[in-house]
C-alpha cells in the first residue's frame, strides 16, 4: 500500500502555465510536499504497528521467570546475567539442601562403619587361614593345653557313645510301641470271639484278660522308657551340645591368638626403624587382647567340663536305675513293682483316652 502511494506522488503531475514554465510550486516545494506525504503514510503505518504490538504484550505479558538482571552498560558480557530464577529458587532450596546434606553424612558414616567392620573381619581371617595352614603343614606352632585336650577328646567321644545309646534306645521304644498296640487289637480280637463262640469262650476270654493285662503293663513300661529316652536326649543334645559350642568358640580364640602372636614374633625379627615400631606396637596391643579373650575362654571351658561330668553322672545314675527296675519288673511281671518304680521317679502317665499333647506342652 506504501509503495503503491508512493509511485503515485513520484509520478504526479505538476501544474504548467500558459508559456511553459512551472506553476508557483517550485522543485524545492514539490520535493517538500512528497516528503511531508511519505512521513504522514509511516506515520499512521507505525501507530498501527506500535497499537498491536502493545495489545499483544498487555495480552501474553512478560515471563518475569525468564527476565535477566543485567549488570553493566549495553551490550554488556554474558557474565553480567543473572537469571532471576536462580535468585527466587536459592532460598527456597537452602532448608531442603542442608537436610539432604545431614542425612548424606549419615549415611556415608554407616558405610564408612560398615566398611571398616568388614575390612577387620577380612585381615583376621587371612591370619587365622594363614596360621591353620602354617599348623597343618608343620611349619607354624601352635599353644596346646594338654590337660584340657584330653578332655575335649573324652568328651567327644562319650557324646557319640551317647547318641549311638539314645539311639538304640528310640528304637527300642518304637518297637516295643508297635507290640503294645499289637497285644491291644489281639485283646479285642480275643474278647469278641468269647462273645461270638460260646464253646470257646472261656479259653478266649482269659486270654483276652491277659493280653490287657499286658498291654496295661507295656503301656506303663513306655511311660518309663520314654522318660529315660528323654533324659538322655536333653543331657547329649543340649547339655554336651552347650558345652561343645563353648569348646569351638575356644578353639577359634586358640587359633587367633596364635596368629596374632606368630605375627608379632615375625615383626620382631625385623628391622626397628620408626615404621616398624608402630606395626609393632600394634600387634602387641592385638596380641594383649587375643591373649585376654584365650585365657578367658579356657577359663570357661574348664569349668564347664567340670560341670559337665558331675551333671552327667547324677543323671545317669537315675535314669539307668529307672531303666533296671522298670525293666526288670514288667518281664518279671510284677505290676506292683513296676508302679511303684514309676512313683519313685514321679512319672505320671497320661490317661487312655488323653489327647495328644499340644507343641508347647512338648517342648
Amino acid at each position: 500500500m506504501t509503495e503503491s502511494i508512493m509511485s503515485k506522488a513520484a509520478t504526479m503531475e505538476i501544474p504548467i502555465n500558459s508559456n511553459g514554465d512551472t506553476g508557483t510550486l517550485t522543485e524545492d516545494d514539490s520535493l517538500e510536499q512528497a516528503a511531508n506525504l511519505q512521513w504522514s503514510l509511516d506515520e499512521k503505518v507505525g501507530s498501527s504497528r506500535d497499537t498491536r504490538d502493545l495489545q499483544q504484550v498487555m495480552v501474553s505479558g512478560p515471563n518475569l521467570n525468564e527476565t535477566s538482571i543485567v549488570s553493566g552498560g549495553y551490550g554488556g558480557t554474558a557474565e553480567g546475567i543473572i537469571p532471576t530464577s536462580s535468585i527466587k529458587g536459592s532460598n527456597m532450596h537452602h532448608s531442603s539442601s542442608s537436610s539432604s546434606m545431614t542425612a548424606e553424612e549419615m549415611t556415608r558414616g554407616v558405610a564408612v562403619e560398615k566398611l571398616e567392620t568388614v575390612k577387620k573381619w577380612g585381615y583376621n581371617t587371612y591370619k587365622c587361614t594363614k596360621q591353620m595352614i602354617s599348623e597343618r603343614f608343620g611349619r607354624g606352632s601352635r599353644t596346646v593345653d594338654l590337660e584340657l585336650e584330653a578332655q575335649i577328646e573324652v568328651l567327644r567321644d562319650t557324646k557319640r557313645k551317647y547318641e549311638n545309646m539314645l539311639r538304640l534306645a528310640r528304637a527300642l521304644t518304637n518297637h516295643f510301641y508297635n507290640m503294645v498296640q499289637t497285644q491291644h487289637a489281639l485283646g479285642d480280637t480275643f474278647a469278641d470271639l468269647s462273645q461270638k463262640s460260646p464253646e470257646l469262650r472261656d479259653e478266649f476270654g482269659y486270654n483276652a484278660e491277659t493280653q490287657k493285662l499286658l498291654c496295661k503293663n507295656g503301656e506303663t513300661l513306655l511311660g518309663a522308657v520314654n522318660f529315660f529316652v528323654s533324659s538322655i536326649n536333653t543331657l547329649v543334645n543340649k547339655t554336651m551340645e552347650d558345652t561343645l559350642m563353648t569348646i569351638k568358640m575356644y578353639e577359634n580364640a586358640r587359633l587367633e591368638f596364635d596368629a596374632y602372636r606368630s605375627d608379632l614374633e615375625e615383626l620382631s625379627l625385623g628391622p626397628r626403624d620408626a615404621v616398624a615400631m608402630a606395626r609393632i606396637d600394634a600387634a602387641q596391643q592385638q596380641y594383649h587382647v587375643h591373649k585376654e579373650k584365650y585365657e578367658r575362654l579356657r577359663s570357661d571351658v574348664t569349668i564347664k567340663l567340670k560341670f559337665l561330668e558331675e551333671n552327667k553322672v547324677k543323671v545317669m545314675h537315675k535314669q539307668l536305675l529307672l531303666f533296671h527296675n522298670a525293666i526288670s519288673a514288667y518281664f518279671a511281671g510284677n505290676q506292683q513293682q513296676l508302679e511303684q518304680t514309676l512313683k519313685q521317679f514321679n512319672i505320671k502317665l497320661r490317661p487312655p483316652g488323653a489327647d495328644k499333647p499340644s507343641w508347647l506342652e512338648e517342648q
